[in-house]
Formats: C-alpha cells, structure tokens, sequence
C-alpha cells in the first residue's frame, strides 16, 4: 500500500499527480511497491550550477523526487540539503508547497561556492541518526563535477555503509567529462574492503535534465536500491 494515496496527491499536490503516477510504475516494475523508507533530496550549489536553476532543472528533479517521496513515506515532505563549499542550506520540500520552492529557497542563499561532498553526506546521516528512523533510506545526491575533497567524499561514504542509507548520486552535465570520473571510482569501491555493502549507485541525467523522461529517471533512481537492501538486510543494516 503506498504511503500517500493518489486522491491525497491530487488534493494537495495536483501539478505532482503525473509524476506520482509514474513512480509507482518503476516501485512495482522493481518489486518495491508497499515498501516505506526516507527519502533526502541533495543538490550541488556551486557556481556552475547556476544554468540548471535557472532552467528549472533543479526544481524538476525536486518535484520528481516529491512524486518518489510520496509513495514510500507519509510525511509529505522530503529533506533538501543544499551544498557547496560548505552547507547553503538545510530545509524541507512538502508535496502542498512545492511550485518555486527552489527558487524560494536558493533566493536567501548567498555565493555559490565549489564542491564539497563529505559536510552533505554528513548533514544527512546527522538528520537521519536524530531522526530515530531505523526505516531504509535513499538519497538521492544530484551534482555536475567531482568534490573538492576526494578522500573525503570516500571516507563518508564507506562509513556510511555500516547505517540503512543509499546514496543514488545523479550527474548533471556532459557525460564524457571527467568531472565525473571520481563518481564513476566512487560506485565502484571495492566491498566489503572498503565497505561492508555496495551502498552507491550513479548515472548522467545529461546536459539537460529535464528531457529525461519520468519513467526512465524512476527506473535510474531507484534500479540499484532493491539489491543493496537485500545486501543490506543480509548484514543486519537494515531490519529484516
């Protein structure tokens, strides 16, 4: 049964229904329908970045993680940490105000700085731990380059192996640039070496975005997470 039920998305969230819909689509054609897990949202501030606010593709890859959200947990609302060289931001995303949130927010941001993954991984395990959740998690971690501190970056994400959180990292940009290769290193950490379970997933949403079709974006998003929740589960990360 889905978290949100359709009628309470058209009620409060009409512009999100075709989204919703589509989302349910991949859950079942994954086999992750009636699952409930939190879902975080993490978006690259830096000063290259600036195009795809302006062209709406942050706000879209908002409202396609909303439509996600909604089948998987009840609240409505999804965490959005905005990153750059330090944390720009720390808010919620709800269903019932989502037209313009990003420019709403990212308007009280300051300068857009460089690229520092580890501080947003840690704003989100330090959410999830005060959360009191023991419920699975999927990030979704959306960026155009690789960070300013690679060992870093690493380091969060094989300690992260050992909590119920999947980090599904989405590349905007041109998929042949080596910005990307530090991610394409990061999805392939060796496990359980560097972590006890393969806790990443990354693709390329491409130079625009927004011209992904939903159902191919759901299925990216959430292709990876059904096999590390087995894994997960296997290590007693996650509860059976």
């Amino acid at each position: 049964m889905v978290a949100i039920s359709l009628s309470k998305v058209q009620e409060t969230a009409p512009a999100l229904v075709d989204l919703y819909k589509s989302a349910g689509v991949s859950l079942v054609k994954h086999g992750l329908d009636g699952l409930r897990a939190a879902v975080y949202l993490v978006v690259d501030y830096s000063g290259s970045m600036r195009p795809y606010y302006q062209d709406g593709s942050v706000q879209a890859l908002a409202d396609q993680v909303l439509g996600l959200s909604a089948h998987l947990d009840d609240d409505g609302r999804v965490p959005v940490v905005f990153f750059s060289t330090d944390i720009d931001a720390e808010t919620d995303i709800e269903l019932a105000d989502h037209q313009g949130s990003v420019d709403r927010i990212v308007a009280g941001l300051g300068h857009m700085g460089k690229t520092s993954y580890h501080l947003a991984m840690d704003a989100v395990i330090d959410h999830y731990l005060d959360s009191g959740s023991t419920a699975p998690a999927l990030v979704v971690f959306q960026t155009d380059g690789g960070p300013i501190n690679k060992l870093a970056a690493e380091r969060y994400l094989c300690k992260a192996a050992k909590l119920p959180l999947f980090w599904q990292f989405v590349g905007f940009g041109n998929p042949d640039s080596k910005q990307f290769d530090f991610l394409r290193r990061l999805d392939e950490l060796p496990v359980p070496d560097r972590r006890a379970v393969d806790n990443a997933g990354f693709f390329h949403a491409g130079e625009n975005p927004r011209t992904v079709p939903d159902g191919e974006l759901y299925d990216r998003l959430v292709g990876e997470f059904p096999k590390w929740l087995e894994a997960a589960r296997a290590a007693g990360i996650v509860r059976a």
